[in-house]
C-alpha cells in the first residue's frame, strides 16, 4: 500500500507553520488505523507512506477505514483538509533490510500515483484476492469492513515504466467519495494500428463488405496482388471495429517480423518474456478471454509460420478472431477468403488527383479529363496509383498514359530503392520468388498472350499447366475472370515478359504463339458460316495483333499476312490504319518464297483499302492487280479491279462504266460473286442520278451474290441499298423494311458505322412520315459514330435532308433535338431508331385501315 496528500506542496504554502500539525494529524490518523489492521510501515517520507499487509482484505479494510477517519476528523480549516489518495497492490517481493525490493513494489506505487485525492486505487491481482477470500466459506472480513464494499473495473491501464496494461479497480463504499475524474495514467492502448500518414480515399463498398464478413466470420484472408491496398483497407476496417472489441485490435507484419510472430504480437500487447516459458503460451494465456482482432499482414513472407500461430490462438481463444493479409490464402479450416478488388474507376481517379496533388505541392497541373484517361491505364492497383502521382512531377498525364504499354518502365524509379512497395519490379519479384519452377514457365508462356485466355488455351501452353495454374492464382498472380478465364494483369505481364527474355525462350515461345493464333483463325472460320462479323472477331483481335507484331519483327511473314487479311474488317471499323499499314510495310520486307502471289495479293488488297494517300492507295492496287493476274485466281483478280477501277468520287459517267466492265469481265471469268462490289457501287450510281427501276432491278438480282460474299454479308449492304431506293420512291413501308433489317445486321455484327447511316436513313424515313423531331434526334445521335470509319457516300443526301428539316423546324427546335440526339449515346440512339412504328401501323395509312376494316 502506497499513500500520499494530493497537491501537498500547495496545502504546504498555503498553511505555512500550521502545515506541520496537518501533517501530523494527517500521519496519526493513518498510524492507528495500521495498528488496528495489522499494516507493517516500512518507509514513511514526508506526506507518503509505505505499508505491508499479510493479506488483500485486510490492506483495503484499511484504506476504506483511513478515508473514513479522515473524513471525520477535526480539521482547523475547511480548505486545509488532506485529501489522502491511496493505491494497493498484491504481489512477491524480497525483503532487503526493513523495506521489500520487486517490480511488484514499483506496481503499487504506480497505482498510488494514478489515483486522485480521497480515491483507493487497486490492481487486479489485489482484487482478485480480496474476492477470492471473500468468498471463501470459513471467510471472516476484517472488523466486518468489507461487508458493504464493492469494486468498479475502470479499466485496463499502461503504468509509467510498465509495458504491459494493468487494469485498474476503484474501492467504493459508504462514507467515500465516489465521482473522480479518469486515473492518472494513460489508458492502456486498444490497438496498435499506425497513425495513416494519408487519407485513405474511396473503398466504401469494400469496406461495408470486409466488415460484415469480420463480424460473422473469426478467421477472414484478405487476398490480392501486391501493390492491391489489402494492408491499407485492412487497416481503416479494423480501426471502424474498434468499439465492437474490448480486448483491442493488434496487428503485426509477417515481413517485419525479426523475433518471430508470437514474440512480435507479444511484444506489441506488452507481454514480456517468462523464463522456460514459450512465447506462444504466454501469448495464448493473455488471449484466452478476451474479445480481440488480430491483423496479420504480410502473411506470404512466413507462411506455415503464421498458418500455425492463427492454428493456435483460434483453437485455445474462443473470443479473438482473426484477419489475414497476403497474395494466397493461409489454407486452414474455417478461413474465409476474399479477394480485393480493383479500385473503381471513381476511387481510382479520386486517389490518383489527391495523390498527384500532394505530390504536386497541392497543384495539380493536368485536368481532371487527363487525369481520368491515365486512372482509367492504371488498373485500378494503388500502388501503380501512387507511383504514376509521383511521376508526374515529371511528365504530365497524357504523356505518361501514351508510354503504360510498359508500365515498369514508365512508372519505376531505378533509385526508389529495395523496398517490395518501392516499385513495380520489386513489388512483382516478390511474388516472382515465391512460384514453384512450372508455375515460373507458365507464367512467362502465359505472358506473350495479349489478354484473358481459357483452360484450353493454358494447357495448350503445357504439361501440367493445371496444377502450375493454380499455384499462379492462389497466390494472386493471375486472375480468374468470369468464363472462367485467366487474365494476367498489364504489370505482371510486362514483368514476365522480362523474365521470358532473361531465359533466352522468347523466340520459341513467341513462334508457339502464333502458331496458336493461327490455330484459332482457322477454328473461328470452320465454326462459323463465313460472315465476317466484327462481333464474333472482337475476343480474338489483340491475340491476332500481337501475333501480327511477332510476324512483322521476327516470325513467319505469310502467318503474318493471313492475319492481316482477318484483321483487315476490324482496322477499317475502329481506325487503326496507321499501324496497319507499318504492320503490312515490315512484312513486306521479310517475305520469302513460300510466300505466294495470292498472299501478297490479298495484303495488297487490305493495304490500299487503308492507305490515306491516293498515290499510295493507287500504288497498292496496281500491285494487287499485278499478283492477282500471277496468282491465276479469278475472284482475286476481280476483287483488285474492282477497288482499282471503281471510283465514286470522280466522273460519274466513266465510274458507271468501270462498274458495268467488272462486272462483265466477273462474269465472264466464272466469278460474278467477286464483283459485289462493282454492282453495290453501280447501284449507288443509278441512285445518284434517279435511275430507280434500274438500280432495284440490278439489287434484287444481287441478293443471291452477297449471300455467297462473307465480306459483305453482315453488312446488308442490298438491303441498305434498297432503303435507299425505296426512300428516293416515297414507298415507306419498303424503305422501313429494308432499313430496319440492314440496321440490325450492321449492329448484331458490330460493323457500328455502317450502322450509323442506316439510322440516318431512319431518320429521312421518320421526315417522309411527317415526324421530324424524331428526324432531327436521330440525325444527332447518328454523329456519334463519326469517329468509327463511317461511310460518307451519301454525305450530300443527309445534308439536304437537315437542310430541309431545319427550315421545317426552326433551328431553335432543330438545334435542341439535334443535341439531344447527339447526347443519348449511340446504343440509345440505335434503340429509338428501331422503334419507330412500321408504317403499316401509322394512323391514316392504308394496310392499317384495310386491316382495321376487316376486322
Amino acid at each position: 500500500m502506497f499513500t500520499d496528500i494530493e497537491g501537498s506542496t500547495r496545502l504546504a504554502r498555503m498553511l505555512g507553520e500550521a502545515y506541520r500539525g496537518v501533517l501530523g494529524a494527517h500521519r496519526s490518523v493513518l498510524r492507528a488505523v495500521l495498528a488496528d489492521f495489522g499494516g507493517v510501515e516500512l518507509l514513511t517520507e514526508g506526506d507518503s507512506f509505505f505499508i505491508a499487509f499479510a493479506n488483500a482484505d485486510a490492506a483495503v479494510a484499511a484504506c476504506v477505514e483511513a478515508q473514513r477517519r479522515l473524513s471525520a476528523y477535526d480539521w482547523p480549516r475547511r480548505d486545509a483538509v488532506p485529501r489522502v489518495r491511496m493505491g494497493l497492490h498484491t504481489g512477491r517481493a524480497t525483503p532487503v533490510g526493513r523495506e521489500y525490493a520487486s517490480a511488484e513494489v514499483h506496481r503499487a506505487a504506480r497505482v498510488s500515483a494514478a489515483a486522485h485525492g480521497g480515491q483507493i486505487l487497486c490492481s487486479e491481482a489485489t482484487a482478485l484476492a480480496v474476492t477470492a477470500a471473500y468468498t471463501a466459506p470459513a471467510h471472516r472480513p476484517s472488523g466486518q469492513t468489507l461487508a458493504d464494499v464493492d469494486l468498479l473495473d475502470l479499466g485496463a491501464f499502461r503504468l509509467r515504466g510498465f509495458d504491459d496494461d494493468e487494469r485498474i479497480f476503484q474501492v467504493l463504499a459508504p462514507g467515500l467519495e465516489r465521482e473522480f475524474p479518469r486515473p492518472r495514467t494513460a489508458e492502456a492502448p486498444r490497438h496498435n494500428l499506425p497513425a495513416p500518414s494519408s487519407r485513405f480515399v474511396g473503398r466504401a463498398a469494400e469496406s461495408a463488405e470486409l466488415a460484415e464478413l469480420i463480424s460473422h466470420n473469426r478467421l477472414v484472408t484478405v487476398v490480392g496482388a501486391g501493390g492491391a491496398g489489402k494492408t491499407r483497407l485492412t487497416l481503416a476496417v479494423a480501426e471502424q471495429l474498434l468499439p465492437a472489441y474490448p480486448g483491442g485490435i493488434w496487428t503485426v507484419d509477417a515481413a517485419t517480423a525479426a523475433d518471430g510472430l508470437p514474440a512480435t504480437l507479444a511484444a506489441a500487447l506488452g507481454l514480456r518474456p517468462e523464463p522456460g516459458r514459450p512465447m506462444i503460451d504466454t501469448l495464448v494465456e493473455q488471449c484466452a478471454e478476451r474479445r480481440m482482432l488480430v491483423v496479420l499482414q504480410t502473411c506470404d513472407a512466413a507462411p506455415a509460420l503464421t498458418a500455425t500461430l492463427v492454428h493456435r490462438l483460434l483453437s485455445r481463444c474462443r473470443r479473438l478472431d482473426v484477419v489475414a493479409t497476403g497474395r494466397a490464402p493461409l489454407g486452414l479450416p474455417g478461413e474465409t477468403v476474399w479477394r480485393i478488388p480493383p479500385l473503381a474507376p471513381a476511387d481510382a481517379f479520386a486517389l490518383l488527383r489527391e495523390r498527384a496533388s500532394a505530390a504536386q505541392g497541392g497543384r495539380v497541373g493536368d485536368g481532371d479529363q487527363q487525369l481520368a484517361c491515365l486512372a482509367a491505364r492504371l488498373e485500378g492497383s494503388p500502388l501503380a496509383i501512387e507511383l504514376a502521382a509521383s511521376r508526374l512531377r515529371l511528365l504530365p498525364a497524357e504523356q505518361l498514359a501514351r508510354r503504360l504499354d510498359d508500365p515498369l518502365g514508365a512508372l519505376d524509379n531505378d533509385a526508389a530503392g529495395d523496398g517490395r512497395h518501392a516499385s513495380l519490379t520489386n513489388n512483382l519479384a516478390w511474388s516472382y520468388r515465391t512460384l514453384g519452377s512450372r508455375a515460373a514457365d507458365l507464367l512467362r508462356r502465359l505472358a506473350v498472350f495479349a489478354g484473358p485466355v481459357d483452360l484450353a488455351t493454358v494447357e495448350w501452353c503445357g504439361t501440367e499447366a493445371l496444377g502450375a495454374l493454380s499455384e499462379l492464382a492462389d497466390k494472386s498472380v493471375v486472375e480468374v475472370v468470369p468464363g472462367p478465364r485467366y487474365r494476367l494483369s498489364d504489370q505482371v505481364r510486362a514483368y514476365a515478359l522480362r523474365k521470358l527474355s532473361a531465359a533466352g525462350d522468347e523466340q520459341a515461345v513467341r513462334d508457339r504463339h502464333l502458331t496458336w493464333a493461327m490455330q484459332v483463325l482457322e477454328k473461328v472460320a470452320a465454326d462459323s458460316d463465313g460472315t465476317v462479323s466484327l462481333t464474333e472477331l472482337s475476343p480474338f483481335v489483340a491475340e491476332w495483333q500481337a501475333a501480327l507484331r511477332w510476324a512483322a519483327t521476327s516470325g513467319a511473314a505469310r502467318a503474318g499476312l493471313r492475319l492481316a487479311g482477318a484483321l483487315d474488317p476490324w482496322w477499317r471499323e475502329h481506325g487503326d490504319a496507321a499501324e496497319a499499314r507499318d504492320l503490312l510495310g515490315r512484312l513486306y520486307r521479310r517475305v520469302g518464297d513460300e510466300t505466294g502471289p495470292r498472299d501478297l495479293a490479298g495484303a495488297y488488297l487490305v493495304h490500299a483499302g487503308l492507305a490515306e494517300d491516293r498515290w499510295e492507295r493507287e500504288l497498292f492496287l496496281a500491285r494487287a492487280e499485278e499478283q492477282a493476274r500471277r496468282s491465276g485466281d479469278p475472284a482475286l483478280l476481280i476483287r483488285s479491279l474492282a477497288a482499282q477501277r471503281v471510283q465514286l468520287d470522280g466522273d460519274a459517267e466513266a465510274a458507271e462504266r468501270a462498274c458495268r466492265h467488272v462486272i462483265a469481265e466477273a462474269d465472264r471469268l466464272g466469278a460474278p460473286s467477286a464483283a459485289l462490289p462493282a454492282v453495290l457501287a453501280l447501284a449507288e450510281l443509278l441512285w445518284r442520278r434517279d435511275a430507280l427501276a434500274e438500280a432495284a432491278e440490278l439489287l434484287a438480282g444481287a441478293r443471291q451474290i452477297e449471300a455467297a460474299h462473307p465480306e459483305d454479308r453482315g453488312r446488308r449492304a442490298v438491303d441498305w441499298l434498297l432503303g435507299m431506293v425505296a426512300l428516293r420512291r416515297r414507298d415507306l413501308v419498303a424503305a422501313h423494311d429494308h432499313l430496319v433489317v440492314a440496321l440490325r445486321s450492321r449492329l448484331r455484327h458490330g460493323f457500328r458505322g455502317a450502322a450509323a447511316d442506316a439510322v440516318a436513313a431512319i431518320a429521312v424515313r421518320c421526315v417522309l412520315g411527317d415526324d421530324p423531331a424524331t428526324a432531327a434526334v436521330l440525325f444527332g445521335g447518328a454523329e456519334t459514330a463519326r469517329g468509327a470509319r463511317r461511310t460518307e457516300s451519301f454525305g450530300a443526301f443527309w445534308s439536304a435532308q437537315q437542310a430541309a428539316l431545319r427550315t421545317a423546324l426552326g433551328d431553335a427546335a432543330f438545334d435542341a433535338a439535334y443535341a439531344e440526339g447527339a447526347g443519348l449515346g449511340f446504343d440509345r440512339i440505335v434503340a429509338l431508331a428501331l422503334a419507330v412504328e412500321h408504317p403499316d401501323l401509322e394512323d391514316g395509312a392504308a394496310r392499317f385501315a384495310n386491316a382495321v376494316a376487316g376486322s
